[in-house]
Protein backbone atom coordinates (compact mmCIF):
# COMPACT_ATOMS: atom_id res chain seq x y z
CA UNK A 1 0.00 0.00 0.00
CA UNK A 2 1.45 2.92 -1.01
CA UNK A 3 2.34 6.14 1.77
CA UNK A 4 0.17 8.95 0.96
CA UNK A 5 -1.88 11.89 2.74
CA UNK A 6 -4.87 9.48 3.30
CA UNK A 7 -2.93 7.31 4.95
CA UNK A 8 -0.72 9.50 8.54
CA UNK A 9 -0.70 7.04 10.88
CA UNK A 10 1.59 4.95 8.10
CA UNK A 11 3.25 7.96 7.84
CA UNK A 12 3.67 8.52 11.35
CA UNK A 13 4.72 5.00 12.16
CA UNK A 14 7.62 5.49 9.04
CA UNK A 15 8.81 8.46 10.68
CA UNK A 16 8.84 7.01 14.45
CA UNK A 17 10.85 3.96 13.08
CA UNK A 18 13.31 5.87 11.34
CA UNK A 19 14.51 8.54 14.29
CA UNK A 20 14.75 5.12 16.25
CA UNK A 21 16.69 3.40 13.71
CA UNK A 22 19.47 6.77 13.35
CA UNK A 23 19.62 7.24 17.07
CA UNK A 24 20.66 3.82 18.08
CA UNK A 25 22.77 4.14 14.60
CA UNK A 26 24.27 7.52 16.38
CA UNK A 27 24.41 5.64 19.66
CA UNK A 28 26.42 2.46 18.12
CA UNK A 29 28.36 4.83 15.84
CA UNK A 30 29.68 6.76 19.01
CA UNK A 31 31.36 3.72 20.61
CA UNK A 32 32.74 2.19 17.81
CA UNK A 33 35.93 3.11 18.62
CA UNK A 34 36.42 2.58 21.96
CA UNK A 35 37.41 -1.29 22.35
CA UNK A 36 35.60 -3.72 24.24
CA UNK A 37 36.79 -6.89 25.81
CA UNK A 38 35.91 -10.22 23.82
CA UNK A 39 35.59 -13.09 26.35
CA UNK A 40 35.96 -15.98 23.42
CA UNK A 41 34.49 -18.38 26.91
CA UNK A 42 31.14 -16.46 25.97
CA UNK A 43 30.95 -16.45 22.63
CA UNK A 44 28.42 -19.11 22.56
CA UNK A 45 26.16 -17.76 25.22
CA UNK A 46 23.86 -15.32 22.68
CA UNK A 47 23.26 -17.65 19.91
CA UNK A 48 22.35 -20.31 22.44
CA UNK A 49 19.90 -18.38 23.86
CA UNK A 50 18.49 -17.05 20.48
CA UNK A 51 18.55 -20.60 19.65
CA UNK A 52 15.68 -21.63 22.06
CA UNK A 53 13.61 -18.27 21.28
CA UNK A 54 13.52 -19.91 17.47
CA UNK A 55 13.07 -23.18 18.46
CA UNK A 56 10.12 -22.12 20.50
CA UNK A 57 9.18 -19.62 17.71
CA UNK A 58 9.16 -22.66 14.88
CA UNK A 59 7.61 -25.56 17.66
CA UNK A 60 4.68 -23.14 18.00
CA UNK A 61 4.48 -22.33 14.59
CA UNK A 62 6.23 -24.32 12.41
CA UNK A 63 7.20 -24.35 8.89
CA UNK A 64 4.84 -26.73 6.35
CA UNK A 65 6.66 -28.62 3.89
CA UNK A 66 8.27 -26.81 1.32
CA UNK A 67 8.56 -23.55 4.14
CA UNK A 68 11.40 -26.29 5.53
CA UNK A 69 13.42 -25.44 2.33
CA UNK A 70 12.77 -21.65 2.88
CA UNK A 71 14.11 -21.78 6.14
CA UNK A 72 16.98 -23.81 5.23
CA UNK A 73 18.29 -21.76 2.45
CA UNK A 74 17.52 -19.04 4.92
CA UNK A 75 20.00 -19.92 7.67
CA UNK A 76 22.67 -20.80 4.92
CA UNK A 77 21.79 -17.41 3.56
CA UNK A 78 22.20 -16.09 7.53
CA UNK A 79 25.83 -18.17 7.81
CA UNK A 80 27.10 -16.50 4.81
CA UNK A 81 25.79 -13.03 6.21
CA UNK A 82 27.14 -13.95 10.07
CA UNK A 83 30.29 -15.11 8.46
CA UNK A 84 30.81 -11.59 6.74
CA UNK A 85 29.83 -9.67 9.41
CA UNK A 86 32.23 -11.39 11.56
CA UNK A 87 34.92 -10.73 9.49
CA UNK A 88 34.51 -7.20 9.76
CA UNK A 89 35.10 -6.77 13.45
CA UNK A 90 38.13 -6.20 14.46
CA UNK A 91 40.05 -7.95 17.42
CA UNK A 92 43.71 -7.18 18.76
CA UNK A 93 45.26 -9.15 21.21
CA UNK A 94 47.30 -6.69 23.92
CA UNK A 95 50.96 -8.45 23.49
CA UNK A 96 51.80 -7.72 27.23
CA UNK A 97 48.62 -9.27 29.01
CA UNK A 98 46.82 -11.40 26.14
CA UNK A 99 43.56 -9.84 26.67
CA UNK A 100 41.58 -9.79 23.21
CA UNK A 101 39.65 -6.64 22.16
CA UNK A 102 36.87 -6.32 19.73
CA UNK A 103 35.70 -3.25 17.97
CA UNK A 104 32.95 -3.45 15.26
CA UNK A 105 33.66 -1.40 12.01
CA UNK A 106 31.40 0.84 10.32
CA UNK A 107 31.11 -1.67 7.59
CA UNK A 108 29.90 -4.04 10.36
CA UNK A 109 27.08 -1.48 11.78
CA UNK A 110 26.36 0.04 7.84
CA UNK A 111 26.03 -3.82 6.74
CA UNK A 112 23.03 -4.92 9.82
CA UNK A 113 21.84 -1.14 9.14
CA UNK A 114 21.40 -2.58 5.85
CA UNK A 115 19.57 -5.98 6.81
CA UNK A 116 17.46 -4.04 9.00
CA UNK A 117 16.76 -1.95 5.89
CA UNK A 118 16.13 -5.15 3.78
CA UNK A 119 13.98 -6.22 6.91
CA UNK A 120 11.54 -3.41 6.67
CA UNK A 121 11.13 -3.57 3.00
CA UNK A 122 10.52 -6.95 2.87
CA UNK A 123 7.69 -6.07 5.90
CA UNK A 124 5.99 -3.71 3.29
CA UNK A 125 5.80 -5.72 0.64
CA UNK A 126 3.98 -8.48 2.94
CA UNK A 127 1.59 -6.67 5.13
CA UNK A 128 -1.75 -6.42 4.40
CA UNK A 129 -1.10 -9.52 2.16
CA UNK A 130 0.94 -7.00 -0.15
CA UNK A 131 2.00 -7.22 -4.01
CA UNK A 132 3.66 -10.87 -3.03
CA UNK A 133 1.18 -12.21 -1.30
CA UNK A 134 3.28 -14.12 0.96
CA UNK A 135 2.72 -15.54 4.37
CA UNK A 136 3.63 -13.23 7.52
CA UNK A 137 4.42 -16.07 9.56
CA UNK A 138 6.53 -17.52 7.20
CA UNK A 139 8.28 -14.60 6.39
CA UNK A 140 9.08 -14.62 10.41
CA UNK A 141 10.13 -17.86 10.66
CA UNK A 142 12.16 -17.04 6.91
CA UNK A 143 13.73 -14.03 9.29
CA UNK A 144 14.11 -15.96 12.67
CA UNK A 145 16.02 -18.78 11.00
CA UNK A 146 18.21 -16.27 9.04
CA UNK A 147 19.14 -14.24 12.16
CA UNK A 148 19.99 -17.55 13.72
CA UNK A 149 22.54 -18.48 11.11
CA UNK A 150 24.15 -14.73 11.14
CA UNK A 151 24.35 -14.56 15.14
CA UNK A 152 25.84 -18.40 14.89
CA UNK A 153 28.49 -17.77 12.41
CA UNK A 154 29.45 -14.64 13.40
CA UNK A 155 30.46 -15.82 16.72
CA UNK A 156 31.97 -18.97 15.22
CA UNK A 157 34.21 -16.53 12.78
CA UNK A 158 34.93 -14.38 15.40
CA UNK A 159 36.10 -17.30 17.64
CA UNK A 160 38.30 -18.76 15.44
CA UNK A 161 39.86 -15.62 14.75
CA UNK A 162 40.64 -14.69 18.04
CA UNK A 163 41.99 -17.86 19.09
CA UNK A 164 45.03 -17.27 16.04
CA UNK A 165 45.63 -14.67 16.71
CA UNK A 166 46.36 -15.09 20.60
CA UNK A 167 48.03 -17.90 19.72
CA UNK A 168 50.22 -15.88 17.68
CA UNK A 169 50.92 -13.65 20.24
CA UNK A 170 51.89 -16.25 22.85
CA UNK A 171 53.96 -17.73 19.92
CA UNK A 172 55.52 -14.82 19.90
CA UNK A 173 56.21 -13.78 23.46
CA UNK A 174 57.58 -17.53 23.48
Amino acid sequence: MPVDAAHPQQWISYVITAAVVAFVLALRMRRLSRPRPLKVERLWIFPALYLVLASVMLVEFPPIGAQWLLCGVALVIGGALGWQRGRMMHIEVDPETHDLQQRASIGALVFIAGLVAVRFGARSLVGGGGPLHLNTLVLTDVLIVMALGLFTTQRIEMYLRARRLLDAARLARA
